[in-house]
């Protein structure tokens, strides 16, 4: 579909290190959370008063589906990151981190009027750097990142040559 001949070496390189850097970000945030024994999601979810507060009051309503939700959250962190970091599965990867940011910034998005106790990293007003980041996943799903440096190229042009 999209062939790496058609950008320039700088287009081929800044794709990858935003692809590598995102990985790293994701890949960082799941095992920080998977050495911490005493991590749950429970305190952020507990905070959730927009559009999937809702649904973080189910979850938070049952220990047991908690639990599930920390283990998946944990894993599909580690999992988005490394898939980034090493170039398989780019586009898949790129579509599920960018879909798992949605949630985070659906559930207790930067707005108006919206106050919680958790510190923020910063004062926002509807963008953040959870909702930047999704986007920066959009674009690497869109563009052929996943072919370009990375196992999924070495492999592809492995079967080719």
């Amino acid at each position: 579909m999209f062939k790496t001949k058609s950008y320039t070496p700088i287009q081929i390189t800044v794709l990858v290190i935003l692809r590598f850097l995102i990985g790293w970000h994701i890949l960082y945030e799941g095992l920080a959370k998977f050495f911490n024994p005493d991590w749950s999601s429970y305190g952020f979810l507990s905070e959730s008063k927009w559009i999937l507060s809702g649904f973080s009051e189910w979850i938070l309503s049952d220990p047991d589906i908690l639990n599930v939700a920390d283990f998946l959250n944990i894993w599909g962190l580690i999992a988005i990151g490394l898939a980034l970091i090493l170039g398989i599965f780019v586009r898949f990867a790129s579509v599920a981190g960018a879909v798992l940011l949605l949630v985070y910034y659906m559930t207790n998005p930067p707005l108006i009027g919206m106050e919680y106790s958790l510190p923020a990293e910063g004062s926002y007003l509807v963008v953040n750097k959870t909702l930047i980041e999704a986007a920066a996943l959009f674009v690497l799903a869109v563009f052929p990142a996943h072919s370009m440096i990375g196992l999924q190229a070495l492999f592809s042009r492995s079967g080719n040559g």
